[in-house]
């Protein structure tokens, strides 16, 4: 099977891209996630907020982007999260210049403010990464939460304006509460297989109807997992949690199990199985909209409502 995929404007030896997380601190685990199979690494995200906070400067980010590129041969794109404009504009234009190959923005905020209205979170999304690509000429990947009350309008938007991928979706850390200290407790879970039906959703949903990337990050750890992400439509698949429980390996396994599964399935390429499910190719595409929802809660035999 032709393994080769197109993400973000860059011809990629396989879908299997590792997902921002800590993987990049260490480059020796760096080397061994190429010699995996890693098509691409994203980067850990730097925080505008951290770096305002504890008055640090995004040095250390800067050398350990420089660090990499030298290391592997496989195209790194680094990860932002800012919290202002200036911020956003400034640190983008730093990672450009220290040589990433693309620059995925993380947009991990979440909406608790009730004066403010969904049109203007969204706005704020559209009206940085509008500034960043008329400032940067590297591509730029959006990475989106599921929370946006119009997805298909705000991809649509963001389509429209130059975005050259959608990362489907951000994991927002749900705080516990310690009863005993009457407060938030922090938890850190790693994704499982269940995770992948929200992502599959909407990439069955946005396929075709952008002309960016897709990318699927959140769910993926086994062989078929990666198929239903690429039938869906995506293009590309970032692997986290599989990484940190099974170590570089389990990349090799989902990448070689899928093409397994495509040699065994008659599957020339990646691009002849993508999309393959999807809305705009399925026989039956209300199952992702609502038209299923009553035929599912009487299959199972339960009373209309919630399950």
């Amino acid at each position: 099977m032709d393994l080769t995929t197109r993400y973000l404007g860059l011809t990629l030896a396989s879908p299997f891209i590792v997902g921002a997380s800590p993987l990049d601190e260490n480059l020796d685990v760096v080397e061994r996630l190429e010699r995996a199979g890693a098509a691409a690494l994203v980067m850990h995200s730097l925080f505008e907020e951290d770096i305002v906070r504890y008055g640090g400067a995004p040095d250390l980010y800067l050398e350990r982007l420089l660090r990499i590129k030298r290391r592997v041969a496989i195209p790194v794109i680094a990860s932002l999260n800012g919290t202002t404009a200036e911020g956003w504009l400034r640190y983008a234009q730093m990672l450009e210049r220290a040589g990433a190959d693309a620059l995925e923005l993380n947009f991990y905020h979440v909406a608790a403010d009730p004066a403010e209205s969904g049109a203007s979170v969204e706005r704020r999304v559209v009206d940085i990464v509008a500034v960043l690509k008329e400032s940067i000429s590297i591509p730029l990947a959006v990475k989106l939460s599921p929370f946006y009350s119009s997805l298909p309008h705000l991809a649509a938007q963001l389509d429209r304006i130059g975005a050259d991928a959608l990362v489907l979706f951000n994991r927002f850390y749900q705080p516990d509460i310690d009863p005993e200290r009457r407060g938030p407790a922090l938890t850190l879970r790693y994704s499982d297989s269940s995770e992948l039906l929200l992502r599959l959703r909407w990439l069955a949903i946005l396929f075709s109807r952008t002309r960016g990337s897709l990318a699927a990050t959140g769910g993926v750890h086994t062989p078929v997992d990666a198929v239903k992400a690429i039938m869906a439509g995506a293009d590309a698949i970032q692997i986290v949690s599989a990484i940190l429980i099974d170590g570089p390996t389990a990349l090799t396994r989902i990448r070689d199990g899928f093409a397994a599964w495509a040699d065994e399935h008659e599957y020339d390429s990646v691009l002849e199985m993508r999309g393959t499910a999807s809305v705009a190719r399925c026989t039956n595409a209300d199952t992702y909209e609502r038209g299923n929802y009553l035929e599912l809660l009487r299959s199972t035999g339960g009373p209309s409502g919630d399950a």
